[in-house]
């Protein structure tokens, strides 16, 4: 992380407590599946993965640098990060990043620019997730957003077991696989829930 947008120096975080997204925990309340069921957005992934970062960059505080956007930007050319990106008449409209290593997705962060966007954006990743044998979406922090979706926060010394294990765990990010109807995404997630 970066102490801001102009902060020359990067610092890694390790916080006492994580939180964490259970792959199968997703929660999808009645409105937030009404409003899926409606496909407001044309998802996709790993198209457009700098204007993402540059989204998630984009607000008035921001521990995203130009380094940190560089660094990620390299990553994902590398195979290893991955955007999924909500895309309306206007442009786009929402979107998470992050990186992925063995069956860990590490959630570096999210931006919505129309209502329900990072919920939507996160139910469509949790989904890919999950169908390419994830076993662990860190989220790094717990926050109210988060926890309406599922999130929880464990200790340390948790968080570092289930790492450990996911790390080494083969898991495929499918970013060119077509997106799946609605319907049968929510159908999907709520089986398995």
């Amino acid at each position: 992380m970066a102490e801001s947008r102009q902060a020359a120096e990067i610092f890694w975080v390790d916080p006492r407590h994580r939180g964490i997204l259970p792959i199968d925990g997703f929660h999808v309340s009645r409105s937030l599946r009404r409003r899926i069921r409606t496909a407001p957005f044309r998802v996709t992934f790993d198209r457009a993965f700098a204007a993402v970062v540059s989204g998630c960059a984009d607000r008035e505080e921001t521990w995203i640098n130009a380094e940190i956007a560089g660094l990620y930007t390299q990553l994902h050319e590398c195979g290893f990060a991955h955007s999924i990106e909500l895309h309306d008449a206007d442009g786009l409209a929402g979107g998470v990043y992050g990186v992925a290593i063995g069956a860990a997705f590490f959630g570096e962060s999210m931006f919505s620019r129309r209502k329900d966007a990072s919920k939507i954006a996160l139910f469509y990743l949790v989904d890919r997730l999950r169908e390419g044998g994830f076993t662990l979406f860190d989220t790094q922090f717990l926050t109210p957003h988060l926890a309406s979706l599922g999130a929880i926060e464990i200790p340390r010394h948790a968080y570092r077991a289930l790492l450990s294990e996911a790390v080494v765990g083969v898991a495929r990010f499918d970013a060119h696989r077509p997106v799946d109807e609605p319907d049968h995404v929510l159908q999907r997630m709520t089986q398995r829930s």
